[in-house]
């Protein structure tokens, strides 16, 4: 090959409008402008949203099962799943409890409720009856029996991503089981695994629309209004997230050697494409994709990804924290620092529970106020104009927060490739040689530079 022809093919990349975060962002922003201007329109919308999210979540169970049995299945060794699974849950419980103290100290600081003065007589509680009601479904008994799916194929159809991790494990260590015999079987699910990634390539070409639906419905439903309304308590709540994220993520990506800037920058689309549906499950088969291109083991990405959407809900920990101190202080309820303690150790156990209902993070927080007795649950009604935008937080810092967390107990467990970790996370940033790069500007301009150009 002529270096004139390797020259031009290394700056035929795509143009900037052709990248799917570009495309996404610039989805958000019409989407902000049509809800705004044009809120009828605005809302009839949301089926964009809701059909793409509802693609997505069609696509997570097969990809999670299959990633998850080939992963595990192609290890020589079952007791390094249980240490991958006991090093995940360690670092899960030691992070959220992080994320809960964070939010609980933030909103006492803050004090963003203060001042509001609500009487609790006055709250609607037929506006969250739903939420109570499912609330009082709730139990550690439920949550662990609802572990295990009704039939096998149960956990595929209702989408629930713990029972199809359940599932998976189960699978993935009867095959092992099978030895050589299993060996074209397990060949056979690596293939339909590509097969469905590709189904997931597809999809992703129509993200933009997802993402406009998602945010013109957002923004009509719920106005502009009531972000200046509740505009302390946003405050409050995305200061602790970016305390959270650039703080400790930041703290402890660097002990695992690698750069959380660099890291964000990676998954930028994903964060984009999360930022414009309200929902970290549309990101969650990209993310699985790019952690293994950075280096994990995909029995590592396999395993922590899919239980940390269900055990490492950093944003939603901060979330419950700091809208249940938030309802206290505008219904002027003096919480002592021995309820806000046994407030956070009831948090620490339900806010496990948070991914496994419809509503999550939400009924949740329903379920813990109801058991406190301190904050009447009806106060929840206070949040429910602003809880939209509040969810959009948690839902970046959750999938930031797993991210993280893959590449962490990777790097614990010695199944993280670092030089391909940080090849892949400098791709595009590293400067060119002086060469390569006088070569590339010879050959857009067509013409040598003179040496006071150079100069």
């Amino acid at each position: 090959m002529s270096p004139s022809i390797a020259t031009s093919n290394k700056i035929n990349k795509p143009a900037w409008y052709k990248h799917l975060y570009v495309q996404v962002i610039l989805a958000i922003i019409i989407g902000i402008a049509v809800g705004h201007y044009f809120p009828q329109t605005g809302e009839a919308m949301k089926p964009l949203g809701d059909t793409f999210i509802k693609v997505i979540r069609m696509l997570i169970a097969p990809i999670i099962f299959c990633t998850v049995v080939t992963g595990i299945a192609s290890m020589k060794s079952l007791k390094s799943i249980g240490k991958i699974g006991a090093k995940s849950l360690i670092y899960f419980e030691l992070l959220t409890t992080i994320a809960l103290i964070i939010g609980l100290v933030s909103v006492n600081i803050m004090k963003p409720g203060v001042g509001m003065h609500v009487d609790p007589a006055s709250l609607d509680a037929s506006a969250v009856a739903g939420y109570t009601r499912s609330a009082h479904e709730q139990s550690v008994s439920g949550f662990l029996t609802h572990i295990i799916p009704d039939t096998v194929f149960g956990a595929f159809t209702d989408g629930n991503i713990l029972q199809v991790l359940f599932i998976s494990v189960l699978f993935a260590f009867g095959l092992q089981l099978l030895g050589a015999t299993g060996k074209a079987l397990l060949a056979t699910i690596e293939m339909i695994s590509h097969v469905f990634f590709r189904m997931l390539k597809i999809v992703m070409y129509v993200a933009p629309l997802g993402a406009f639906g998602g945010m013109a419905y957002t923004i009509a439903k719920y106005g502009v209004a009531s972000l200046s309304a509740y505009g302390n308590l946003l405050i409050c709540y995305y200061v602790t997230g970016l305390i959270f994220v650039f703080v400790i993520l930041n703290l402890i990506a660097r002990m695992a050697g690698f750069s959380l800037m660099s890291f964000l920058r990676y998954i930028r689309e994903e964060l984009a494409l999360v930022l414009g549906t309200s929902s970290s499950e549309s990101a969650l088969p990209r993310m699985m994709t790019k952690l293994e291109k950075l280096g994990c083991e995909k029995s590592v990405v396999g395993l922590v990804i899919p239980s940390g959407y269900c055990f490492n809900l950093d944003g939603s920990c901060i979330n419950m924290t700091v809208l249940a101190i938030f309802i206290a202080q505008a219904l002027d309820i003096d919480l002592t620092f021995q309820h806000q303690v046994v407030l956070l150790l009831i948090l620490l156990l339900t806010s496990k529970g948070a991914a496994s209902v419809s509503g999550g993070a939400f009924i949740t927080l329903a379920a813990t106020l109801g058991s406190t007795n301190s904050i009447p649950a009806a106060g929840l009604v206070l949040v429910l104009g602003v809880y939209r935008f509040i969810s959009e937080g948690g839902a970046l810092i959750n999938v930031i927060g797993n991210g993280v967390a893959t590449l962490v107990i990777a790097r614990w467990n010695g199944s993280l490739d670092m030089e391909q970790l940080h090849e892949e996370l400098n791709r595009g940033v590293k400067k060119m040689p002086l060469a390569e790069s006088y070569a590339m500007a010879k050959a857009v301009n067509k013409s040598l530079p003179n040496k006071n150009e150079i100069a």
